[in-house]
């Protein structure tokens, strides 16, 4: 098209290339309609976690741009080390991510790079039935087969008394009494006698217990930790 072959250019760059900037679009648009429907639909009304939800939609973004902005970019070798490199030594400060988080952040980035990376040698049916079939995939685990989402929560316990196997019933029950929640099962940690506490993990699940407790953010990290090491 004439139109496009007089695009003025700057230091010898397009200001616009219609063409893949309307595929950058289209592409966009759809990766994040994707997204959308895992995250927003699918895992956050069971997990309430607005923490993670925030984290998977800017990941989701930054590296769907990433993957379809150097895809034609010829990257030297030193640059591209080096480009690992910081990304190998960059880790967030924080307590570990649950497994199951750590699986929809896989499949967040998973479906980024897909919609990103495709070529023009996999159609556009073969895109959208790749990316319903993930979203497909994970509504069954999380809607049909009614997989419960167990969280863990970490609890300094002074009753030290009370961690005797003997004891676990009563042990239990004070849990209970005292966090609110319906616990599931503990696990029986860090034990210090010269400050006569003990770390628990206590697990339950998320479905039993109130929204307005888990949408305080604190689903899968403790309680409290008075450990320095």
């Amino acid at each position: 098209m004439i139109f496009l072959e007089t695009i003025p250019e700057f230091f010898g760059i397009k200001l616009i290339d219609a063409e893949d900037f309307f595929e950058l679009l289209i592409r966009f648009g759809f990766n994040m309609l994707m997204v959308v429907l895992v995250v927003r639909y699918l895992y956050y009304p069971i997990t309430r976690r607005k923490d993670y939800l925030f984290s998977y939609m800017l990941i989701s973004v930054i590296v769907f741009l990433l993957c379809y902005l150097l895809e034609n970019v010829k990257l030297e070798l030193g640059f591209a080390l080096g480009l690992f490199a910081i990304f190998g030594i960059l880790r967030y400060r924080t307590d570990a991510i649950p497994i199951k988080e750590m699986t929809y952040l896989f499949v967040v980035i998973g479906i980024s790079v897909i919609n990103a990376l495709a070529n023009k040698k996999v159609s556009y049916s073969e895109l959208v039935f790749t990316n319903i079939s993930i979203v497909f995939i994970v509504f069954l685990l999380e809607k049909v087969f009614l997989l419960r989402h167990e969280s863990c929560k970490t609890i300094s316990y002074e009753k030290i008394d009370l961690i005797k196997p003997e004891k676990r019933e009563e042990l239990l029950k004070d849990l209970k009494e005292r966090t609110g929640i319906n616990i599931n099962r503990i696990e029986i940690g860090k034990i210090d006698f010269l400050r006569d506490t003990a770390r628990i993990n206590i697990y339950f699940y998320e479905s039993e217990n109130q929204p307005s407790y888990l949408d305080d953010g604190y689903s899968g990290s403790r309680i409290n930790d008075d450990d320095d090491d």
